[in-house]
C-alpha cells in the first residue's frame, strides 16, 4: 500500500477483500480502496470522494452497488495504473455497498421525539472522516438536544465543497479553513459565527514537517523533494507554503520534483511519518491534536518552519440564515464551557472555548491570496 502511495496511484482495485489493516493504511493515505470487484459489483472501503457518475463527483455516506457509469469511467482514467492486489484470507473488515442514487448524510442518533426541522452541520475535511466523525459527534449531537432538532453532519472532502454548501444553504452551520472563510466571505458573505480559542489564542500556523531522521532542515533543502498539500483552499496546508515559495522567487512546480494533495491533514502528517513524501504542510492545530492522541508520530516527524500566526479556523454560516436560529447556535457554543457536558466535548476537541471571531485577524491571508493573484 505504501509503495502504491509513493508512486501517486491513487485507486487499488482488488477481486479479493482487503484486511483491516488494508484498509486503515489506505484510509490513512487518502486512498481509493475498491474490492471484491466481480462483475458489475465491487465493495468501495475507502475514498469514495473519487467516485464519479455522470461526470459529477459523489460523497454520499450511504452506499450500495456500483453504477456502470462508475465503472467505465475508473477503467477509462486509470486503465495503466489499477494494481489486482491478493490481500489474504484474514478476518474481513466491514465494507460498506455503494448506492449513489440514494445519498445521505450521516445522522446523528441524538434526536427528541418532538424534533424540528433538520439541522445540518458541514465538517470539512481537515482530518479524515473516521476522526473528523469522532471529534465532532457529540458537539453537533448536543446543538440538536439543545435546539430540539434532529442533526445531520455533512462531511465532504474538500474545502470547495463545503463553501458550495453554506452558499446553497444546504447546511446551517460549517466548520470551515480560514482561507475559505476568506473566500466565501468575499464571494457571498459568508459570515463568521464564532472561532475556537486553542491554548489561550484564536491563532494557529502553518507547520512543514519532514521525516524525523531526514537530512532537511530548512525549506530550501525540500527543493527537488516529493511534497504534500493538503487541500487547494487550505491556507495552512497550500497558501502559506507557496507564498513562501513566492517569496524565494519560486513556485511549485518549479521547486519541487513532485507534490500531491492528501485533502486531509492528518494524512499528511502520515505520509510525512511513513516516508512516503519528503515533506508537507499541515495545520498546527491539527499536528498537535494527532501527536496528543498518537505519541509516537512524534518521534517520526520534525517541524522545520512555522509560519506567522493566521486567524484561527472559524464556524460559520450563510448570512441568511434564521437570526434567531444564528442566535441560539452563537449562544450554545459561547457557553459550552459553562456545562459539564460542554467541558467534556471541549476537552475531545483540544479547545479551551468558543469566542467571538473578529474578521480582520484574516487580513494576513488576504494579503497572501492577493499577492499571489
Amino acid at each position: 500500500m505504501h509503495k502504491v502511495a509513493k508512486r501517486g496511484i491513487p485507486i487499488i482495485i482488488s477481486i479479493s477483500a482487503p484486511t483491516d489493516l488494508g484498509v486503515r493504511i489506505a484510509d490513512n493515505l487518502g486512498i481509493t480502496l475498491i474490492a471484491s470487484a466481480r462483475g458489475k459489483k465491487m465493495n468501495v472501503y475507502t475514498g469514495d470522494w473519487r467516485i464519479m457518475r455522470d461526470g459529477k463527483q459523489e460523497y454520499g455516506t450511504n452506499r450500495g452497488n456500483m453504477l456502470k457509469t462508475m465503472i467505465r469511467f475508473t477503467l477509462m482514467l486509470f486503465l495503466s495504473i489499477i494494481i489486482f492486489f491478493t490481500f489474504g484470507c484474514s478476518q474481513k473488515p466491514e465494507s460498506i455497498k455503494i448506492d449513489l442514487s440514494n445519498r445521505q448524510p450521516i445522522t446523528t442518533n441524538e434526536t427528541t421525539a418532538s424534533a424540528g426541522a433538520v439541522l445540518r452541520v458541514a465538517i470539512a475535511g481537515v482530518v479524515s472522516p473516521t476522526e473528523t466523525l469522532t471529534s465532532y459527534s457529540q458537539l453537533v449531537a448536543y446543538l440538536g438536544r439543545e435546539l430540539n432538532q434532529t442533526v445531520e453532519i455533512v462531511q465532504r472532502s474538500t474545502y470547495a465543497e463545503i463553501n458550495d454548501l453554506v452558499r446553497s444553504r444546504y447546511v446551517d452551520l460549517a466548520f470551515i479553513c480560514s482561507l475559505a472563510y476568506v473566500l466565501g466571505n468575499e464571494e457571498f458573505d459568508m459570515e463568521l459565527l464564532v472561532v475556537p480559542e486553542v491554548g489561550g489564542a484564536t491563532t494557529y500556523h502553518s507547520y512543514i514537517i519532514v521525516p524525523a531522521d531526514s537530512a532537511v532542515e530548512t525549506i530550501e533543502d525540500l527543493r527537488g523533494k516529493v511534497f504534500a498539500f493538503t487541500d487547494p483552499l487550505s491556507n495552512s496546508g497550500r497558501l502559506s507554503p507557496t507564498y513562501i515559495l513566492q517569496k524565494m522567487g519560486d513556485t511549485p512546480d518549479n521547486f519541487f520534483i513532485k507534490y500531491i494533495f492528501t485533502y486531509s491533514h492528518d494524512n499528511s502528517i502520515r505520509a510525512v511519518a511513513d516516508r512516503i513524501v519528503d515533506g508537507a504542510a499541515v495545520d498546527s492545530l491539527v499536528y498537535d491534536y494527532i501527536i496528543s492522541k498518537e505519541p509516537h508520530i512524534s518521534t517520526k516527524t520534525k517541524i522545520i518552519n512555522v509560519s506567522p500566526p493566521y486567524g484561527i479556523p472559524p464556524v460559520v454560516t450563510h448570512p441568511a440564515l434564521d437570526p434567531e436560529i444564528k442566535a441560539r447556535l452563537r449562544s450554545l457554543l459561547l457557553n459550552l464551557n459553562q456545562v459539564e457536558i460542554g467541558k467534556k466535548i471541549l476537552g475531545e476537541l483540544k479547545i479551551d472555548r468558543f469566542v467571538l471571531g473578529d474578521d480582520a485577524s484574516y487580513d494576513t491571508i488576504r494579503h497572501m491570496r492577493n499577492e499571489l493573484g
